[in-house]
């Protein structure tokens, strides 16, 4: 079993959780979160001052699914999260398999 970890801009959150409903994942969980990749945050002007803001609000998304499923639910989120801007998001791939796991 695989966690894929998605980081996405909040305009797009909800096209990714669109696109993942229709895949059949085993489970899913939303956080909100702030970071910053390549774009290195921004300037914000308010009221004729520049604040920095280095820390964009994202969308932090962890998806589980089976170790045969994990490109083609990579392909569908990448193409419900993609822009064609700087900070689209980053997918994390994570081996969560163990011996003796168990459910609750």
């Amino acid at each position: 079993m695989k966690q894929l970890t998605l980081v996405v801009r909040p305009i797009t959150a909800e096209a990714v959780l669109k696109a993942v409903s229709e895949l059949d994942v085993n489970a899913v969980m939303v956080q909100e979160a702030k970071g910053y990749s390549r774009q290195k945050g921004y300037l914000e002007r308010y009221q004729g001052s520049e604040y920095s803001m280095a820390f964009l609000p994202k969308v932090e998304i962890s998806v589980w699914v089976s170790d045969g499923r994990v490109q083609e639910v990579a392909e569908k989120i990448t193409k419900a999260a993609r822009t064609g801007r700087i900070g689209d998001g980053k997918i994390l791939i994570i081996d969560v398999g163990w011996p003796g796991a168990m459910e609750f």
